[in-house]
């Protein structure tokens, strides 16, 4: 599967001191090589394998004019780039946090599908040994770490407008802002609520059991069915189709799961991507807060572990070797 990349332009920011952001801009396109096909290959693979929200063009989007403006032949790829970065700088000089960086933007076809990918890349420094052993110091871009990016599938855009998800970024390890700032810098809003879709999905399949009557075992194999489904698809890098989930579940009194959701009105797409967090309530029991933290096994709910929630109490019936060890312990050094 060859990424192939159509134009790739790069342009830096620079943080002069806590108010001024300075522009350094190419005069020229990046000229792709095998050093560059390696950047943007490992930048797809590192962008496609993290969890993304989703949005879409607001109406007076400048970023969307000027690139509808560049996909009509009306401005080349290089200006439009440029322009671009300058309105990133604007939008990011309104940031305390804002430290600049490479900006990158890259049109790029991969399986058929036309991309745009805008990113800041942050530079790190790091050591090396020569061949005469010598150790020098050496900067490098950080792709593995990068928050600050964000896709735009051209060929959903273009063909479907109506659609809540041809965008696509990270919201980033420094919380909401570098979110807002981006957004801001596209001018796109969230569109589609993967996590609510996620959350409806559970939902629909509790009340599923519930209604076909499922004893507590049946309902355990149900839950571990959707799972396993839904986990597969997420390895494989695909979205949880309902068609194909509805399909993999057995029916109750003649009525598959799908034709169940659409009659509650869970509102599911057809087709949503999987959120790894959410999916594995289906399995597991999680939470942590105030210096606790548990995670058992939904299976050892009334079995091992009962909830009160009157009092909000759990009782755990046999605690594991290495947890009854430390209490022993601590028990007999009173």
């Amino acid at each position: 599967m060859s990424l192939d990349i159509e134009q790739i332009a790069l342009h830096q920011l620079n943080k002069r001191d806590e108010q001024t952001l300075d522009v350094v801009l190419r005069d020229t396109l990046l000229t792709p090589n095998a050093a560059v096909d390696e950047m943007m290959a490992e930048l797809h693979r590192v962008y496609s394998a993290k969890s993304k929200a989703y949005g879409l063009f607001n109406e007076d989007s400048e970023l969307a004019v000027a690139l509808r403006s560049c996909r009509k032949g009306d401005d080349d790829f290089l200006s439009f780039s440029r322009a671009a970065t300058g309105r990133l700088r604007d939008e990011l000089a309104k940031y305390p946090f804002a430290e600049g960086g490479v900006v990158l933007f890259c049109h790029y076809r991969f399986l058929a599908v036309e991309y745009l990918l805008v990113a800041v890349l942050n530079s790190r420094s790091s050591m090396r040994v020569n061949e005469q052993l010598d150790v020098s110091s050496i900067h490098y871009l950080d792709i593995n770490h990068a928050d600050i990016v964000a896709r735009i599938d051209l060929t959903e855009w273009e063909t479907n407008p109506e659609s809540t998800r041809y965008l696509t970024f990270l919201k980033g390890r420094v919380g909401r802002k570098v979110s807002d700032f981006f957004m801001d810098f596209l001018g796109a809003s969230e569109g589609l609520d993967t996590k609510a879709q996620n959350r409806g999905l559970l939902q629909a399949v509790d009340d599923f059991c519930t209604e076909a009557q499922l004893d507590k075992n049946e309902r355990q194999n149900y839950r571990q069915q959707v799972y396993t489904y839904c986990n597969e698809q997420l390895q494989a890098g695909e979205e949880i189709a309902l068609d194909d989930l509805s399909e993999e579940l057995p029916p109750w009194n003649d009525k598959k799961f799908k034709e169940f959701t659409q009659e509650q009105g869970y509102q599911l797409e057809e087709t949503f991507p999987a959120d790894r967090s959410t999916l594995r309530q289906l399995t597991k029991f999680a939470g942590s807060g105030g210096g606790l933290s548990i995670n058992f096994d939904a299976m050892l709910m009334g079995e091992r572990i009962f909830w009160d929630p009157a009092t909000d109490t759990l009782t755990i019936k046999g605690t594991p070797p290495n947890l009854r060890d430390q209490l022993q312990r601590k028990a007999g050094n009173k």
